[in-house]
Formats: C-alpha cells, structure tokens, sequence
C-alpha cells in the first residue's frame, strides 16, 4: 500500500493501482478539474513481498489493514474530508475494510463491478454510497466513461462537516414496522422534551450500525423498543445483527431502556427460503418477500435469558419494559402471532438473568398502546436529566 502528500480537504482514490491505473488517472484528471487535490492510496499488490505472495488472502488482508491506518490517520489529521474506490471484487471487499474506521457521514464512494451480494454486504455495516458499473472495468471506453465522470463529479462536490456538539440530547430507537406506533410516539414525546431521536430498523443491518455508532460515543441514551433481531440470531432468520446486539450501551454506560419488541417473529425470505426443520410452524406473510415464523415459549424463554444476561454488563441505569398485552402489531387479541403464553416465557427467562441493578416494569399496556411509549419516555428522559446533572458536577 502506497500513498502520496496532499493537502488538507483532499479526496483519496483507493485502488489497486496495478490493473486500475487507467481509471485511477480519469477519476483524478476529473477530480482536479474540480479545484480539490488528490491523496493516491494503492492497495495493489504487484509491489508486495514476494514471501507473502503465495497466501492472497493474507496478503488482501495485510493491505486492507494497513491502508485502513493509513486512511484513518489522513482523516485524523485534517488531510482528506471524502473517498472514492474504484474496484471490482476483490478491491471492494478492500474498500470496505479501509473506510470502515472512518466516521458516519464521511463521504465514501465505491465504483464497482462487484457482484450485488457482495455490494449489499458492505451496505450492512457502513454507510458508502454505492454506484454499480454494471459492466467490468477494464479500461476506459464509452460504458466506463459515462460512470466514471459522473462518479468524480459527485465526489468532488462532497466535503465532510464534522458533528457539532449537540445542543440537545440524543437518543437512538430501534424500530420494526410492527412497533411503529410506539416509535412514532416516542419519537413525539421526546421532541416534546427538547431530545432528538434517531430510529434505526431492526433488520439486522440497522442493528449493527445501532451498536457500531453506540459505541462511537454517537447517543446519550438508547431506548431500544424493538429486540426482534436477538431472536434472529438464535433461531438462524434474515435479521440477525450479530452476537455484539444489546451490548454497546451497557458498555458506554449510557441509560438504557429495553423493550421485547416483536420478539414473537423471526424473519425469512420467500417461503421457500424457510429451513425444512421449522416445517409446521405457525407462519406470516408479512409481504411477498418476507416470511415470519412465530417464535414457541421455549424460544422466547431463551431470548429473555439471553437479554437478561447481556445487560448483566452494563455499567449505566438499565431498565427493562414489559407490555402486557403484546409485543407487536401481530400479537394482540385476534392476531395471527397472539400468544400470551409464549411471551409470558420471555419475561420468565429475563427474570432468570436479569442483573439486580436493573429496573423492570410491567405495564398494562400493548406495545403500541400510548401509556407504553409514555412510560418508556418518563423513564428514559428522568435518567437523561440525572446524567446530566451528574456530568455537570464531575
């Protein structure tokens, strides 16, 4: 990896040098037209040691790394405020490594020929923009041109502006489309104490960038309405956001309110994506695209145990809201996913866990009801003021 002096508000081009270097010097011809200047970093691997060169996949990943420092420290130090990469497989899944130290917001284009599985991975966890070329890069020539200079003029017009210091506090909700009326209330609520709210959906993909930016220190508080995912990482669904899910706000030590938001679901493609062991279940055609299975009370007993554990680690106020009417939009009286048993299971398994330092409420209320969002509300806002006056006297 290999890269050149520039001045401060530069753009870096990443890219592997080695067979993108006729795109590499469009995209820069481009960029300087602009009026802003250029920052190469070469993540090829022609110039590599030739002792690695038998494990490329090592050597990718040596590279990534240390073009991810390199990035990093360029940003640190005011040197480059946006990113361009010009990539086809391999130089993409590069990119992504090399961006992902880099803040929400900064401008991160990838031009790629890479497979859209593989661009909807990267979309998981960081927020680059995207452009498919839809033809592979081989060259400049009538297709790659038109792409090219559309993507240079959109990243010479880009520029980073730092958070401000927030005037206000912020919280961050996680939402499904079957707790929205809660979230929307919150949202409401909220605004009406001077608090901005951040909502991030519970499709496994927003549960990640929730933990990621927690842990950036992004959130002053977390109300995190909507635990679907935690079921879809125990039982193998689509919307799992990993092992780290309900973890970073503990960690932080930020107030904390948890509610078992829609885990009566766990979420699948198209029926036929469905596991064969899970034949028999009780399913829902949420749409065309979305099947959802109905969690059993030894599946939402487990969930709970595993939400009571994890909050085990949290280091700031904690509570826990139970509805005691349902936990979705589909579990209420009549409903296609109502199980009063299974979700009674939920709040056993918490209780099993749940560390003493933890407050639990439970309330009469559905969990779209407006007494459930005002009790999530008063609790968080209360220990929202209390951490502030808490900081204001260190």
């Amino acid at each position: 990896m290999s890269s050149s002096v520039s001045p401060t508000d530069a753009i870096a081009i990443v890219a592997t040098m080695d067979t993108k270097n006729a795109e590499v010097s469009f995209v820069s011809d481009m960029i300087a037209k602009s009026g802003r200047e250029i920052v190469l970093v070469d993540v090829g691997t022609t110039a590599s040691a030739p002792d690695r060169s038998n494990d490329p996949a090592s050597l990718l990943t040596a590279i990534a790394q240390s073009a991810r420092v390199s990035v990093r420290g360029m940003y640190e130090a005011g040197r480059i405020s946006a990113v361009i990469g010009i990539a086809g497989g391999k130089g993409s899944g590069v990119f992504g490594e090399v961006v992902a130290d880099l803040p929400y917001g900064f401008p991160k284009l990838l031009v790629s020929s890479a497979r859209p599985a593989l661009l909807a991975e990267l979309a998981k966890t960081n927020d680059i923009l995207l452009y498919p070329t839809l033809v592979d890069l081989f060259g400049i020539n009538g297709f790659t041109s038109r792409i090219l200079t559309n993507a240079a003029h959109a990243i010479a017009a880009m520029r980073y502006s730092p958070r401000q210091e927030a005037r206000r506090s912020i919280v961050a909700i996680s939402a499904f489309g079957v707790t929205t009326p809660a979230v929307d209330r919150c949202v409401r609520l909220l605004a009406d104490q001077n608090v901005e709210a951040i909502v991030f959906p519970a499709n496994g993909a927003g549960g990640r960038k929730l933990e990621a930016l927690i842990e950036d220190g992004e959130f002053d508080a977390v109300l995190d309405l909507t635990t679907t995912e935690l079921a879809d990482e125990l039982l193998g669904g689509k919307a799992s956001a990993g092992a780290k899910r309900l973890t970073a706000a503990g960690l932080k030590g930020i107030p904390q309110l948890i509610a078992p938001g829609a885990v009566d679901m766990v979420n699948f493609g198209v029926p036929s994506s469905v596991p064969g062991k899970y034949a028999g279940r009780k399913f829902y055609s949420h749409t065309p695209y979305t099947t959802l299975m109905r969690t059993t009370p030894d599946e939402t007993r487990e969930i709970g145990r595993c939400t009571g554990t994890k909050l085990g680690e949290a280091l700031g106020p904690v509570c826990v809201l139970w509805p005691a009417r349902g936990v979705s939009d589909y579990d209420r009286e009549g409903g296609a996913f109502h199980d009063p048993e299974a979700n009674k299971a939920w709040l056993e398994g918490l209780k099993s866990t749940l560390p003493d330092n933890a407050t639990l409420l439970e309330v009469p209320f559905h969990i779209n009801e407006p007494g459930f969002a005002d009790a999530a509300v008063d609790w968080l806002v209360k220990n929202l003021k209390s951490e502030v006056v808490s900081n204001e006297n260190v």
